[in-house]
């Protein structure tokens, strides 16, 4: 192996390093009773965000079914493109776990939390 083989080798173990170092994945959290948080931030741009998404909130399914308890989705969170510059996908999901007669569990209504509000005071 010549030197400028070992260089260019060593740079892209070092770029894989440093991409493979700015991914994050917090696991389940818990937030309060029977409620918990996942939140995953992708290393590029590059992956999207939908499969992510799909993962954390298969993960989240699988430890409310770990329970024996339903899973009910309170609120999803995404980053917005363009994923550039440290602004690389991330999803965040909160969720319960709830048993099934439960009144807290019931079909989920997302809406999309407002990225301003403007209050007008009187």
């Amino acid at each position: 192996m010549t030197a400028e083989m070992k260089i260019q080798m060593t740079l892209a173990i070092s770029i894989l390093l440093v991409l493979s170092a700015c991914a994050s994945h917090t696991g389940v959290v818990s937030i309060g009773k029977d409620t918990f948080m996942i939140a995953k931030q992708q290393a590029t741009g590059f992956p999207g965000l939908g499969n992510m998404k799909a993962e954390i909130i298969s993960e989240g399914s699988s430890h409310c079914r770990a329970q024996n308890k339903e899973f009910q989705i309170v609120s999803t969170n995404e980053s917005q493109p363009p994923y550039i510059l440290g602004n690389y996908p991330r999803s965040e999901l909160t969720f319960m776990c709830v048993a099934g007669n439960d009144p807290e569990l019931q079909r989920p209504k997302l809406t999309k939390t407002p990225d301003t509000i403007i209050q007008i005071q009187k």
